[in-house]
């Protein structure tokens, strides 16, 4: 029997399905499209949960800051609980956890979510530098979920052999 409840859209060896977001500080939504070229790291957080302000969104900033000429990250805030940050909110919580890559909201707290299968928050999708989903992961656990992403970032932003100039 079918399970006509699970909306995820996310599957691995495939293209990465649509986002649907919305600004935050008012400037634009990227397209995935943009991302093409370079690995990207999707965080899917909120604000609200302990694990994601104190272990992924520093994991993520770290990434930012390590691999950010050769990895693109890309936060999703989404809040399935259905509170609502103000802007001033969301900027505070960005000076405050030192926040350097971009992130938006969720449709409608929580569309794309529900689209990538999130397990919860935090959630990880890992996209290759084609677009392809990589990796889908739940969690922050530094042995387990956050230990994985990082051998996969290290795998995916290393500079391939036949691509060196000799």
């Amino acid at each position: 029997m079918e399970n006509n409840s699970d909306l995820n859209q996310i599957s691995i060896g495939k293209p990465l399905p649509d986002w649907t977001l919305e600004s935050i500080f008012g400037d634009a939504v990227p397209d995935k499209e943009d991302f093409k070229g370079k690995p990207l790291l999707i965080l899917i957080f909120s604000l609200g949960c302990p694990g994601c302000v104190g272990r992924a969104i520093p994991f993520a900033n770290r990434n930012m800051y390590e691999n950010g000429e050769k990895l693109n990250v890309l936060g999703i805030h989404t809040n399935f609980e259905g509170v609502d940050f103000t802007v001033e909110r969301f900027q505070k919580f960005k000076e405050e956890l030192f926040i350097r890559f971009p992130f938006y909201k969720d449709f409608k707290f929580n569309t794309t979510f529900l689209e990538y299968g999130a397990g919860g928050t935090p959630h990880w999708v890992v996209v290759n530098k084609n677009g392809i989903v990589e990796y889908s992961i739940f969690g922050s656990d530094p042995n387990n979920a956050l230990l994985r992403l990082g051998y996969l970032i290290d795998e995916l932003t290393e500079e391939d052999p036949s691509e060196k100039k000799q």
